[in-house]
């Protein structure tokens, strides 16, 4: 599954919007503020979650009618995506994306509105790092133009969005807000829930109770792609990268989204 993050070039800014006529769609972001906070020792990575800056992040999980509608964009500008799904349900997560999808993905919301893309392909379509000539290049993230406006979620992000309590500076081991597993629904939003242990995921806006910053489906539902590679390093185009998060089909809570 994918979730998005952002930069805070418009942090007020409640959803943004994609494509046009028939193919239009909006994406709800909510805000990841408390810059600077602390990162959590006890979890895995370790440490994990300090994250420098205020950033947004996408509040629920990329639904399969996003990327409908984003494959047809695409292709009426004359270059589509060609992502696939499951076909589950327009509203329902969309599942069987590879980090290379999503990634391309998220370079078209970015290009698609005149932003700069966020990972570099050359032009036989293979992932590349950004080089120190590059028009925002970052030595610190080889994968991410420090340039563009839309992009995956760091480990140190995803993370932060799922354990971290702002008000108290307090981690959790849950996304519930929670050192206790969330119970198991099959969709909805009440607070402690979590879909898992079921046959199927849920829609994307009914994919279990909030957690502190109010993201939905980071316990749950499906996993999620990070942009970070598993050795942290963003430094190798083919390595792993970091998948976070569970799916439905999960039985033990004690495997359910857990940071330590």
């Amino acid at each position: 599954g994918i979730i998005l993050a952002l930069n805070t070039a418009t942090p007020t800014a409640k959803a943004d919007w994609f494509g046009t006529g028939d193919n239009r769609f909006e994406i709800e972001f909510v805000t990841i503020g408390d810059p600077g906070n602390p990162a959590d020792t006890t979890g895995d990575p370790n440490p994990a979650g300090s994250v420098s800056y205020i950033y947004r992040i996408g509040k629920y999980e990329i639904s399969e009618h996003m990327i409908t509608k984003a494959n047809a964009a695409s292709a009426e500008a004359g270059d589509s995506l060609r992502i696939t799904t499951d076909n589950r349900g327009p509203d329902k997560p969309a599942t069987r994306v590879s980090w290379f999808e999503a990634a391309r993905f998220v370079n078209w919301l970015n290009t698609s509105i005149g932003n700069t893309p966020a990972y570099k392909f050359d032009e036989n379509g293979d992932f590349q790092l950004w080089e120190p000539d590059d028009l925002g290049y970052n030595p610190n993230n080889l994968f991410r133009n420090s340039k563009a406006r839309y992009f995956l979620p760091s480990a140190d992000e995803w993370y932060k969005a799922a354990f971290y309590d702002p008000a108290t500076g307090i981690w959790y081991d849950y996304p519930n807000g929670s050192n206790e597993p969330p119970i198991p629904v099959a969709s909805g939003t009440e607070f402690n829930t979590a879909i898992y242990d079921q046959t199927g995921p849920a829609d994307i806006i009914l994919a279990g109770g909030p957690s502190h910053f109010g993201t939905v489906g980071q316990a749950g539902n499906v996993g999620e792609w990070e942009e970070t590679e598993l050795d942290l390093l963003n430094d190798d185009p083919q390595d792993k990268r970091g998948f976070r998060g569970s799916d439905w089909g999960l039985i033990s809570g004690n495997l359910l989204g857990l940071s330590s």
